[in-house]
């Protein structure tokens, strides 16, 4: 058998020369080239968050776009906070006792409201101690009034009076104030309830011609006047036409004293009757007369007793010619005021009585004093509640 043997410097040629081709072509390959920089592109820049490998780098998310004028979301609203069913919430309430008093000054000779005062020209006292004023206001509005009249068959002079002085009111009336009209003998009668119709008001006062009874319970048919009053809010003003004298009430003095100085925001003005029969027949002779005189002077006292504590005015005619300067007068103080407001010193609310007093004073503290165009001093009153019952204690 021929064997031919082959150097082997060949063969480690032909081993090198086959070898080399195949690595030649696997760094040549045209689809890897161009693969290995994209991978490694795809890897430095992902689209989403996360690492790509085990040691790439890490992707944060992309930004989107904000227009510059957009506003930006609302907040979120606050939570609502509920209180379980049934469940109340104790209200926590501090009352400040605050009295209103209404303060009129009236010239003496004139009878004519003063104007022009100012919050430092008053001073106001509550049972001797000065209080601070919170509150101050002039006072000019429509009333509301209950003409309470002695309809009563003692003398038809008397009556006559009494006429003439309820039509000089009535006919000053305004248009938008509310009037009643209440008449009493021995017992009380509402003639015309509250209205603003001056025309029913004049009407009622002309029908009251022939009287029932000669019997005059003032003191009933006032606090009957007060009870019925108290139940309108605001100020109210009760006019008391008569003669004063009481002959069968049911009530003592001291009783209506007390519910008059009891019933707030409530002010009487009081127009005597009969002043020219009693100056004609004033002094005679005999036990009758002179008791009968004494009754009058005793009721004039009772009548200016119950305007001075609620702040109003009394007034004694004898001539029919008095009565539309009278109820001019009594207008002026109805409406024109001022209104003084404070809180008092003294918060406990006892139920007990509160003396009060006004003073008018200058800027120096000196009492305030008024002059004509002469420069003489004038007079003036100064018209206010002499007093006013604290709100009884809550038990």
């Amino acid at each position: 058998m021929f064997i031919r043997r082959v150097n082997p410097h060949l063969r480690l040629l032909a081993f090198v020369l086959l070898a080399t081709p195949l690595a030649f072509a696997q760094t040549t390959t045209p689809q890897q080239t161009p693969q290995q920089p994209q991978q490694q592109q795809q890897q430095q820049q992902p689209d989403s968050g996360g690492p790509t490998g085990d040691t790439g780098p890490l992707a944060m998310p992309k930004k989107k776009d904000v227009p510059a004028d957009a506003t930006p979301p609302p907040a979120p609203a606050a939570p609502k906070v509920t209180n379980p069913a049934g469940l109340d919430i104790p209200a926590i309430r501090i009352n400040v006792p605050e009295v209103s008093v209404d303060v009129g000054v009236i010239l003496e000779k004139t009878h004519q409201f003063v104007p022009g005062l100012k919050p430092q020209n008053f001073k106001i006292y509550e049972d001797g101690v000065e209080q601070k004023v919170v509150g101050f206001k002039r006072v000019e509005a429509p009333i509301t009034a209950l003409l309470l009249c002695e309809f009563s068959s003692i003398n038809y002079s008397f009556i006559y009076d009494m006429r003439n002085a309820a039509w000089a009111f009535a006919q000053q009336l305004r248009p938008q104030d509310y009037v009643a009209l209440m008449t009493f003998d021995m017992r009380t009668q509402i003639v015309t309830d509250f209205t603003q119709d001056k025309r029913q008001i004049l009407e009622a006062i002309n029908m009251l011609r022939i009287p029932g009874f000669s019997e005059r319970n003032l003191f009933d048919a006032l606090y009957e006047a007060e009870d019925r009053l108290s139940r309108i809010e605001g100020q109210k003003y009760i006019i008391v036409i008569a003669s004063g004298r009481d002959t069968l009430s049911k009530l003592t003095f001291d009783k209506i004293l007390q519910k008059v100085k009891n019933t707030s925001n409530i002010t009487i003005f009081t127009v005597s009757t009969g002043g020219a029969l009693r100056a004609m027949t004033e002094g005679m002779g005999g036990m009758r007369s002179q008791m009968r005189d004494i009754d009058y002077l005793q009721a004039d006292n009772e009548m200016k007793t119950f305007a001075k504590v609620t702040g109003g005015n009394s007034y004694f005619p004898r001539f029919t010619g008095e009565m539309p300067e009278i109820f001019d007068d009594i207008n002026k103080n109805i409406r024109s005021k001022y209104e003084l407001i404070y809180h008092p010193s003294n918060p406990k609310q006892d139920g007990s009585w509160r003396k009060l007093r006004v003073e008018l004073v200058d800027e120096e503290g000196h009492p305030l004093q008024f002059q004509d165009e002469k420069h003489k001093p004038l007079k003036y009153d100064v018209i206010a509640r002499d007093g006013y019952q604290a709100k009884p204690e809550v038990e």
